[in-house]
Parts: structure tokens; sequence; C-alpha cells
């Protein structure tokens, strides 16, 4: 008697992904797009497409209600850190859309995996019907942040990192309800939703919004002075715990400051503060939307040696798909976790090939791939600091989250920089205040020394002709 369908050992989807032909299709398209990209390097915009690009531009700023920050539109084509404007220009990307794009631009895994999400029967997945990558996803990401000892068993995908952010926060408040007060750091950046701008230290960004929660703020570690900075801050959290006794639903941090201006963290910085906040019974959520993937650890509360006082962590950007995770602990015991999207099916897989290519290339450990190439950026960094002494203060930041305080660390400074090194094709952005810094967050999936090179030469020809 033959098989009959249902009780074959695949389904019909794996015949499909098993066909010969999808193969060939996924061969033929990275021919294509390794023949054409390789003729990119940085160049200037082309005379023939300025008018129809300046055109978009101008579209682009009326539907969406202002001029975008850059003139950026990106024709479609990249390699590696390197991206095609769609008015022909090529830019070295060292921004990656904040931190995004961790491969860079049309990279042949990632756009592999695309295909493969593409004929998938859904283009979205959501909490009530998910394909069987959710499960890959989430148990990749609990496996690495319980690699070296955290408790963190469970996972929520979302769509963004501020969602991923809405949630910890939910899951810790509704683990210690009533309490409604929240401590963060002084210039803490979580999100642009209601309650991430209630929790974010930058008046402008809640301007004309309500506050929809009382949050206090520490100061974070000084690299210049930490032990005096670490007194401070601990014992500003111990006049705040006496003052507000049971009332911390949750302590918010970033590992290493991300927007407030790339400043590094440290093991006994955050020791010092976190075990007063455990003994309290204060949830601690770490905040690595950022920073994940960036240091020796994929974790950056690995790398600070933090597992014990991780309750809920955060992570997005790189990863494609943001996440929560949590401890059973956390674990809430109510239905207040539900989205109608957890993710886009390219999303999904194009993130567990993301995770794949930090851990094949070696970008982890004390002598990995960004331990090696941050020290690189961060060395020629420093002679450049030494060659414009007026134009250049650092650098600063921790693995391959790197900045530098430009000139006199205004904002106006910074920014005219900023967009002096994209006309010469170079892009980094600002973050901080007071002072403002330009940051890198090169692809550390696929970033070499020659990138690197290459980012200084047009960083050293921006600071010397920039008038």
């Amino acid at each position: 008697m033959s098989q009959t369908a249902n009780e074959s050992t695949e389904t019909v989807a794996d015949a499909l992904r098993n066909d010969p032909r999808l193969a060939q299709a996924k061969r033929l398209v990275a021919e294509a797009i390794g023949d054409h990209a390789s003729r990119l390097s940085v160049r200037p915009s082309a005379e023939s497409l300025k008018s129809t690009f300046a055109d978009l531009i101008d579209r682009l700023s009326a539907v969406r209600g202002g001029p975008p920050i850059w003139p950026y539109l990106s024709s479609g084509l990249g390699r590696g850190p390197y991206v095609e404007l769609a008015d022909g220009s090529v830019k070295l990307d060292f921004i990656c859309g904040i931190g995004v794009h961790g491969a860079g631009h049309s990279d042949p895994g990632m756009v592999a995996a695309a295909i493969d999400a593409a004929i998938e029967d859904t283009v979205m997945q959501g909490n009530l019907q998910q394909n069987p990558a959710s499960v890959v996803m989430m148990e990749k990401l609990t496996a690495l942040a319980q690699a070296s000892g955290a408790a963190l068993p469970h996972c929520l995908l979302s769509t963004s990192g501020a969602m991923a952010n809405e949630n910890a926060l939910k899951i810790a408040m509704h683990h210690k309800t009533p309490a409604d007060r929240v401590l963060a750091f002084d210039n803490a950046f979580a999100g642009r939703t209601f309650a991430m701008a209630t929790l974010t230290d930058r008046p402008n960004y809640r301007m004309g919004l309500p506050l929809t929660f009382p949050v206090d703020y520490l100061p974070f570690r000084d690299p210049a002075n930490p032990e005096r900075s670490t007194r401070w801050a601990v014992d500003e959290l111990h006049r705040l715990l006496k003052r507000h006794p049971g009332r911390y639903a949750a302590f918010w941090a970033e590992p290493i400051a991300g927007e407030g201006g790339y400043y590094p963290g440290s093991h006994e910085f955050f020791t010092a503060l976190c075990q007063p906040l455990k003994d309290a019974g204060v949830p601690i959520i770490f905040d690595e939307v950022q920073s994940f993937s960036r240091t020796s650890r994929p974790f950056a509360f690995q790398h600070y040696g933090l597992d014990e006082f991780a309750d809920i962590v955060t992570v997005g950007k790189i990863t494609q798909v943001c996440a929560t995770l949590y401890s059973s602990e956390m674990k809430p015991t109510g239905p207040i976790l539900s989205q109608t999207f957890t993710g886009a099916t390219a999303s999904i897989a194009t993130g567990i090939e993301m995770l794949d290519r930090l851990e094949s290339n070696h970008c982890f450990g004390p002598s990995g791939q960004n331990v090696q190439l941050a020290t690189y950026f961060q060395d020629a960094l420093a002679a450049l600091a030494t060659k414009y002494p007026d134009r250049v203060s650092g650098p600063y930041g921790e693995g391959m989250m790197v900045a530098f305080t430009p000139g006199d660390g205004s904002f106006d400074f910074a920014k005219k920089l900023m967009m002096h090194l994209f006309d010469i094709g170079l892009l980094g952005f600002v973050c901080g205040g007071d002072p403002t810094r330009i940051r890198f967050l090169p692809p550390p999936a696929t970033t070499t020394k020659a990138h690197i090179d290459h980012a200084i030469e047009l960083l050293d020809r921006g600071l010397a002709t920039l008038p």
C-alpha cells in the first residue's frame, strides 16, 4: 500500500523548498547581484540623475511632512558596507540604519534568506499564526542569552525595538503591581511610543505629550572618574529607594549608553547598582536594542559579567526582528502580551541568518572580530585626534559602537561635519548632547580593516576640507 500525503515524512512545503528550480533561481539571483554590485565604489552623484533624485526627495518631504535628515534614498543595491543611492552616488555606510544592517547591503546570505521567506505562505507572522522559523529564532536568542548563566528562558518577538521595550516595561509593571515608578539613567533613550517617550530623557521628544508614569534618573558612569560617578549613582539610588519604598516597578538600563553619547558601563558600576536593586526586589531591564552583537559577547550584559542581574532583556536592530527575553519569575500571569504582527516572515528568516553569521564570522570572544576591529578603529581615530586636536576628541564607545566628539561638541558643529562627510561619501550619525558626538556602527558581520582604513581616509579628508 502506498504512503498517503498525510503520512509523508515531509510536508508539501518542504518539497517546494527543496525543489532544484528554486536553488537554481537563488544561484542566478546571487550571480546577478554580485556582477552588478562589483561595480560599486565611493563616488559622487551622476549629473543625469540629480534632477530626478531631487524630485524624489521633495516628494518624500511633502508626504512625510518634513525633510529627511539626509537626502538619502537607496537605489536598492549595495556591496557590504557600500550602498548606492538613487542619485547614482555610492557611500561607505558606517551607520547602517543605526545598527540595523549587520551584514551591510545586498549581502548574499541575507538575500538568500529573504528569498526563502518570499516563498512562504504569508508575509507576516503573528501571535495567532506563526511559522516554525519563529520558534527557531526565539530558541536561538534564549540560548545565546543563557549561555553564561542568565535565567532568560522566555522570548516574545515584536516588530520594533520600541515595541520590545514596551513589552519589557509591561512585564515588569505587571509583576510589581501596584508599583508605578521607574528608575533610569540620565540621557536614557528607549523609543518614541507614549511610554518610551516618558522614559527617554529628552524633553523635546515628549513635547506636548502627557507623562504616563513617574521616572527618576540616576547619573551614568563617567569614564573620566568612574569611582566618583559610581558613588554618586549609588548614593542617589539609595536616596530614591528610601524616598519611594516599594514603588519602583523596574530599573531600566542600557549597558552602553547609545543615543545618550556612547558611554560604556562596567562590571563594577552596574554591580554596585544592581545588587541593592535585586535586594529590594526591583526588576532589572537591560535594553540591548543597539548594543546587541557589538561587544566581546552577544549581549553587552554578558560582556560586563551581569548575567545574575538580568530579569528582562530587549534586542532589536541587527536582529531584524525584535524581541523581549524574560525570566520565569517575570512570566506574566495575565494575557498582557499579544500583537497582530510579531514580525515579517523575511525579518525572522534574515534574523536567523544574522545570528548564524555573527557566530560563523567569529565576532565574539576576547580576541574575536569585534574586539580586533574595534581596537583597530579606535586606534585610527586616536591618530586623527592627534592630527586634528581642535576637531577630534576621543575615541569613545565600546566594541563596535565607536564615536568621537567633533570640534567644540556643539550640535551645530557635529551636524555640519556629519553632512560634509555625507557629501564626501562616509555615513556616520550624531548622538548625545553636551557634547554631541558622531557615532559609527559598522556592520560586524562584514566589516574588514580595509573598510575601516577607507572610513578613516574619508574622515581625514572631511576634517581637512570642512569649511
